[in-house]
């Protein structure tokens, strides 16, 4: 059990924060307009994460799934950014 809730303490927010990151740099329309809600709604996706760290059978499949899921989103941010498919101002 302490596995998994150090898994969803340490790779929690870290997953959330890129998964509402690529929403945000996604998002068609203004940057301005969109970003203040979209981070409000970071709050319940990290709550969800989380959560989801409690539905692995054990601490390393926790450990393995959100750990793998921080780099791909990480990877995926990392590769918006570089392919120019996001207009991020400088």
């Amino acid at each position: 059990m302490a596995g998994k809730w150090l898994a969803a303490i340490l790779l929690g927010l870290p997953l959330s924060t890129a998964l509402v990151g690529l929403i945000v740099l996604l998002w068609p329309g203004k940057l301005e307009v969109h970003t203040l809600p979209l981070l409000l709604l970071s709050f319940p996706v990290w709550i969800g994460v989380m959560a989801a760290a409690f539905a692995c059978r054990s601490g390393a499949r926790a450990w393995l799934w959100l750990g793998g899921a921080t780099l791909l989103c990480f990877g995926a941010l990392y590769a918006v950014k570089a392919l120019g498919w996001a207009a991020v101002p400088a």
